[in-house]
């Protein structure tokens, strides 16, 4: 029962904020709601259900390892939120929370999803309930960049429903019932026949390959990654972080969900192959585009491609991979979460988002500036942060199953990363502050507000590194084997 208020819940806030009258008290519904959704979330992490094999939404391994961290975000984003909307008191706010709360049910409903076209239905409903956030700033290039995430997720939406047809054909074509539930998915290819096996092969193949590009748009992989710079670039900090911490990362259980499934088929090590290459390449494209990006907002879409390629590499070296990666979904969205508010911090303080206009804010917002330097080195893997470690394990899980050459381009990635980053950061922070950038209008005031959430996220980082729990542990182990049920 619980596990269906977390997707309920937020529902209901959403109507009852669009139905508020005031819009100066209608934001205290985004931290009223998250509060209650992560007591509820981490109540159901302590005490997890037991979910039936047959059902089609529950609070199963794979959502405890990763939907608390990002109800936990989507907390710390609506405690922001509420001094944001004050700042921005001139824009009605109505559309905006309602969708935020709609966003937060639907991704419950999506990480909790055990049934192929309830996966698809309710990952495509958190992309469409993300579109009026993205031009809430009402400029231009706003606009521009919501018809391009429309027009490129479009495309995803309906190469992952094309490839939810083909394996439910290959389950019929190989002797199901039609039963389109994960675990009967895979307890059907698992009891092939080698006839039956031959005649579905092609079809799991084409359905793999048609969801790791659809889901991988949702994630923002290379080369679907195109909506990102634009959509991140133009959108609220608060809309990045959760994009990038919780949209993103509902399309990566999805495709975790399905590799299990196309493992048991006797597809598996195409899969991997696949997600090692794919992983790779995004690595790559990131890097190369933060050495030449000027625009700090930009740069966080790129870091964020970079990451999405890091998970797919951990989910392409087996159980202990996908380990690392579960870990690193926790790492990165707690990071890149701090970032993404710091940045929109500095943006309003800058007026600009380009390092051609911005420089000496560490004068102008001294803590944003600060929390953006140190969340820079955490999210580019310095320790003690958590993407440190989390990046650590999925290279020993590299070199545990013989990916030499893999791990050599992955450092050689992050290394690049690295000086890309470091070069945009260190510009806009140094330095005296330009004319246009000291009379841009109202001095930007970093309240308590606007500064304790991302400063909170980054500690929460930290800890993570420092001081894993081994609940934490346990959950992303009982994930692997939900994930891996067969040696």
């Amino acid at each position: 029962m619980i596990s269906l208020l977390l997707i309920i819940a937020p529902l209901v806030g959403a109507a009852l904020a669009a139905l508020w009258p005031d819009n100066r008290t209608r934001p205290w519904f985004l931290p009223v709601v998250g509060l209650v959704h992560v007591v509820m979330v981490f109540w159901l992490f302590v005490n997890p259900p037991v979910v039936a094999p047959e059902a089609w939404l529950g609070f199963d391994p794979v959502a405890r390892a990763v939907l608390p961290v990002v109800s936990l975000l989507f907390l710390v984003c609506a405690a922001y939120g509420v001094p944001y909307l004050q700042i921005r008191s001139e824009r009605n706010n109505r559309v905006f929370v309602s969708s935020l709360l709609a966003i937060l049910g639907l991704l419950s409903a999506g990480h909790q999803s055990r049934h192929l076209g309830l996966l698809w239905i309710t990952t495509e409903a958190v992309t469409l309930a993300a579109v009026p956030l993205l031009h809430f700033n009402n400029t231009p290039r706003a606009f521009e960049a919501t018809w391009k995430y429309l027009l490129v997720g479009g495309t995803g939406i309906a190469l992952s429903l094309l490839g939810s047809f083909c394996l439910g054909y290959a389950s019929l074509n190989a002797g199901g019932d039609g039963d389109l539930t994960f675990h009967a998915l895979s307890g059907q290819f698992l009891n092939l026949t080698v006839e039956a096996a031959t005649r579905s092969h092609p079809w799991v193949v084409a359905s793999w390959v048609l969801m790791l590009v659809g889901y991988g748009t949702k994630m923002g992989l290379a080369p679907m990654h195109t909506w990102k710079p634009d959509v991140y670039g133009e959108a609220p900090g608060i809309v990045g972080s959760l994009m990038a911490g919780g949209v993103t990362t509902v399309a990566f259980t999805a495709i975790l969900r399905v590799r299990s499934v196309v493992a048991a088929a006797g597809a598996g090590p195409m899969a991997d192959r696949t997600l090692l290459a794919i992983g790779l390449f995004s690595m790559l494209v990131a890097a190369l585009f933060l050495l030449g990006t000027r625009n700090y907002k930009r740069m966080l879409a790129y870091s964020s491609v970079e990451h999405m390629g890091i998970l797919c590499v951990g989910a392409a070296m087996g159980s202990a991979g996908v380990a690392a990666a579960l870990f690193h979904v926790w790492s990165n969205a707690l990071t890149k979460g701090s970032l993404f508010l710091s940045a929109g911090n500095i943006r309003r303080a800058a007026g600009s988002a380009s390092m051609d206009e911005v420089r000496g804010m560490s004068l102008l917002a001294p803590r944003s500036a600060a929390l953006l330097v140190t969340g820079m080195f955490a999210v580019t893997a310095c320790p003690p942060f958590g993407p440190f470690f989390s990046e650590l394990l999925v290279l020993r899980a590299a070199l545990a199953t013989g990916h030499g050459i893999a791990t050599a381009v992955f450092l050689g990635c992050a290394l690049l990363a690295f000086f890309g980053m470091t070069r945009v950061v260190f510009g806009i922070v140094d330095g005296r502050p330009r004319q246009a950038t000291k009379t841009s209008g109202k001095r930007f005031v970093e309240t308590m507000g606007v500064v304790a959430p991302p400063l909170l996220l980054l500690g929460l980082s930290l800890w993570l590194g420092l001081f894993t729990p081994a609940i934490l542990h346990d959950a992303w182990s009982a994930a692997v084997t939900q994930l891996f049920p067969t040696p």
